[in-house]
């Protein structure tokens, strides 16, 4: 007897990531704005895949990533003791669902006069 494969079950997980992006033609950032910080859902085997693929899909988008920072899945945060309201809990399982790169928040930078 042969036994039947199991179905794999999937090791993607949801990472918060906090990138920096500066300015390039075509981005889509307002007028006079310096740069933006992205809060981004990101799915991964692991927070490097996550990374890869949030720079990937945002170089695709016509912005120029800059920097990421990285804060762990959702259980990591909340042994940080992180309060995660249940909008970014939403976003996070879209994001696992679809195996998708989610922007949850954009905040451009301003030059101070």
């Amino acid at each position: 007897m042969t036994d039947k494969p199991k179905k794999k079950t999937s090791r993607q997980q949801v990472y918060t990531l906090l990138v920096e992006i500066g300015r390039k033609d075509g981005d889509g950032l307002p007028k006079g704005a310096t740069g933006a910080a992205l809060m981004i859902y990101a799915s991964g085997i692991d927070e490097a895949e996550a990374v890869r693929e949030t720079v990937a899909i945002l170089k695709q988008a016509d912005t120029a990533p800059l920097d990421v920072s990285g804060y762990g899945t959702l259980e990591e945060r909340l042994e940080e003791g992180h309060d995660i309201p249940d909008e970014e809990r939403d976003l996070m399982a879209r994001a696992l669902a679809e195996n998708a790169v989610i922007v949850a928040q954009m905040t451009p930078f301003y030059d101070e006069p």
